[in-house]
């Protein structure tokens, strides 16, 4: 069988979402590290699970880690800090599933909308929160590191809920 069928066969499992642990941690780190140029330490992790932020993961039945996300509430609005899909399984839908965790959470802690941030560089997330209905409202400048010491801005995206 080949790989790419073996591994859609794969994703018919069922799959489950869980509250990240510490213990995930070692996967989160790996998967960070191989979609972002410049990603978050193993310690914006630990402080944001320790902060009681949304943090979840995304798992097959064989319990590999596909993606997560980190949501930080203030008031009625849900801050999506940060959410990733796993390189190989990019293209196939994960991200809207992470995207549909968000929104029903937001939903049942009764928040009015979702922001994000998002680099002009990360066209293909773009178009997906685009695709979800999340609208541009604004710019922040130098917001991102960059190579060569540079700094990237960031695009402020919402979705009213």
């Amino acid at each position: 069988m080949s790989a790419n069928v073996r591994s859609t066969l794969d994703l018919l499992r069922p799959l489950s979402f869980a509250a990240m642990r510490i213990e995930d941690l070692d996967e989160v780190v790996a998967i960070e590290k191989s979609v972002y140029s410049h990603p978050w330490t193993r310690g914006n992790f630990v402080d944001s699970i320790q902060s009681g932020y949304q943090c979840w993961v995304l798992r097959d039945a064989a319990q590999v880690m596909l993606g997560y996300f980190f949501v930080m509430q203030a008031l009625d609005e849900a801050h999506l800090l940060n959410i990733s899909v796993h390189g190989d399984m990019h293209g196939r839908g994960i991200g809207k599933m992470l995207l549909d965790k968000v929104c029903l959470l937001a939903h049942q802690q009764k928040m009015q909308s979702i922001l994000l941030e998002v680099r002009p560089s990360n066209t293909r997330a773009i178009v997906i929160y685009q695709r979800y209905g999340f609208v541009e409202i604004g710019r922040r400048r130098d917001y991102y590191p960059a190579a060569g010491d540079k700094r990237e801005e960031a695009i402020v995206m919402r979705l009213a809920l």
